[in-house]
């Protein structure tokens, strides 16, 4: 009996972190929680920025538009795991699954790339203070952003089009909350083999490119803040980079665990539940610390509050 059969695949079947029906209202909460945090939070760091007319530099139009990818991302993945836990139905047809992992890798290479030129923006601000509103005008910031979402959405394309040539299995369980382009190859039939080096080539030089150039640009941070006389001198300019940093580990920290929790886990569940770390945990904990960490922000939150009319 031939089990290959890719025109009759109508959906797929997320099982989600846990089967544990006394555990489902605990996740539903807990997810809900998660999302309307990562939401406000998120959307409070973007209108801050555009109100305080101080933001408007490179550094804060970048946040703004990590904050955007951090909403987007959150966005594809979380509301659809809550509707499958409240309707109590985890099936997701084959279009959606497709449409989500189309869009999944959109954002996350999105965000690799713009942590890359955020790098770039600190290392320009403080290597080149006299030089940098000369370099990082709005027009080579709006080109970073569109180059950063260039390359993320043909990564993207390369990938779901490189899926729709994959014959599938009888077996449609994707032990997972959302469509994760690994595990639906899994599930494939036929040979996966260039689907799966395409995932090491590609992902590699999103990982590997955008964390070189971040590492670059804070080796030449590292150095020129060394060669300044004063320790007050030192903690200002190293102050400037402490929450992008923050980010950068987060981000990539998360990243590489799930990676390697994936290898030697000893069932696809496990590597689901590590899997929350990057898909989720990042894009809440943003906003706290850039909100935590930077001055500015706390003082632009004040002034957006201060801004808000109270309700009569």
């Amino acid at each position: 009996m031939d089990l290959r059969n890719h025109t009759d695949v109508s959906e797929f079947l997320l099982l989600g972190l846990t089967q544990d029906t006394e555990l489902q209202p605990l996740l539903f909460g807990l997810f809900l929680s998660v999302y309307l945090v990562t939401i406000l939070g998120n959307l409070l760091i973007f209108l801050a920025i555009n109100c305080d007319t101080h933001l408007h530099t490179p550094m804060y139009f970048f946040l703004c538009n990590l904050s955007l990818a951090d909403i987007s991302l959150s966005t594809i993945t979380i509301p659809n795991m809550l509707v499958n836990i409240q309707a109590q139905n985890q099936h997701i047809s084959y279009t959606g699954c497709l449409t989500q992992i189309c869009f999944v890798l959109v954002f996350i290479g999105f965000e690799s790339c713009l942590l890359s030129a955020m790098a770039y923006d600190r290392y320009v601000a403080i290597c080149h203070p006299l030089r940098y509103t000369v370099i990082m005008t709005p027009r080579l910031c709006v080109l970073l952003i569109l180059l950063c979402l260039l390359l993320s959405t043909g990564n993207a394309l390369l990938h779901s089009l490189m899926v729709l040539r994959l014959s599938f299995c009888t077996n449609r369980e994707i032990p997972h909350f959302f469509c994760e382009l690994a595990q639906v190859i899994k599930l494939a039939c036929s040979d996966t083999f260039i689907n799966n080096f395409l995932i090491f080539v590609v992902f590699s030089l999103f990982g590997g490119l955008p964390l070189s150039g971040i590492t670059f640009s804070y080796a030449q941070i590292v150095f020129s803040v060394l060669r300044v006389p004063s320790a007050g001198g030192r903690y200002k300019a190293f102050s400037t980079c402490g929450s992008h940093l923050s980010v950068v580990l987060l981000f990539y920290g998360t990243g590489l665990g799930v990676y390697i929790s994936s290898a030697v886990a000893d069932s696809s569940r496990k590597a689901a539940v590590a899997s929350v770390m990057y898909a989720v945990v990042p894009q809440m904990m943003n906003p706290f610390i850039y909100s935590l960490r930077n001055r500015d922000m706390k003082g632009a939150f004040r002034k957006l509050i201060r801004r808000t009319p109270l309700p009569y």
